[in-house]
């Protein structure tokens, strides 16, 4: 499985150009950032190229698709983030779906569907993976909508494209519902992106209730082919830090 970096976990404090460099020194080969809209695209990918980086994903810039009244915004924002994708290098954008309205679940739910339903069009045009990702409402995200894998999935095998799946983050997952192994082999068609920190914390991932090697091997033995990306707050030294983990988990 390879092992990718989320940069703004480790690498906040500098620019993109010189986090990537971080990355590359640690020996990693892949990472990912949030929002890009405060990146400058021409030198993040040049820094990218040069250093021999994949840039694996970004994310949306719009996150709203639980209101259908704002249903025209989230694809023009979807638009914008596929022409910055194409800018910097990635064929990958991960998006929340938004806060809980209040209303009927069942009513949220459709809204979400018919809304990357809607997307699909774009995302083949531009060749551009969406990936949906559930969080925890417990501790980082109060008020979000999508809160577990279960209904994550249910969702992408209702829009039924390849084009549109699902960030299992075991994070969050473990947070919100734990049973984390059969979940990712039993959810694993709706699968292409796992992310990796300690629960509770959200620090290193050899902290907490996650054996991270177990869940590792068993995704792997269950045909997982994808990365798994450390999105966590380091406890020591960032670079010391990644290290350890790709010591750990290589």
């Amino acid at each position: 499985m390879r092992l990718c970096v989320s940069v703004p976990c480790f690498f906040g404090n500098m620019s993109f150009a010189d986090a990537v460099r971080k990355v590359k020194a640690a020996g990693y080969d892949a990472a990912e950032t949030w929002g890009w809209q405060g990146l400058d695209l021409k030198e993040s990918r040049k820094a990218l190229e040069d250093c021999g980086v994949e840039l694996f994903d970004m994310c949306t810039s719009e996150f709203d698709m639980t209101d259908p009244s704002r249903r025209e915004i989230y694809i023009d924002g979807l638009k914008r983030s596929c022409e910055a994708a194409h800018a910097i290098g990635t064929k990958r954008l991960i998006t929340q779906v938004g806060p809980d309205t209040g209303k009927e679940r069942e009513a949220q739910h459709e809204a979400i569907v018919e809304t990357l339903i809607r997307a699909v069009p774009l995302l083949k045009a531009e060749d551009i993976q969406l990936m949906v990702e559930p969080l925890n409402s417990y501790v980082d995200h109060k008020g979000y909508y999508l809160t577990t894998s279960r209904e994550g999935a249910e969702i992408i095998r209702e829009v039924n494209d390849p084009y549109v799946k699902m960030v299992y983050d075991i994070y969050h997952m473990q947070i919100m519902e734990g049973n984390i192994i059969p979940n990712i082999t039993g959810e694993l068609d709706t699968i292409v992106h796992l992310h990796a920190a300690g629960a509770p914390g959200r620090h290193e991932p050899w902290f907490g209730e996650t054996d991270y090697k177990n869940v590792i091997a068993a995704a792997e033995k269950a045909g997982y082919k994808g990365m798994i990306g450390f999105e966590y707050f380091p406890t020591v030294d960032p670079m010391e830090s990644l290290k350890e983990c790709r010591r750990i988990y290589s």
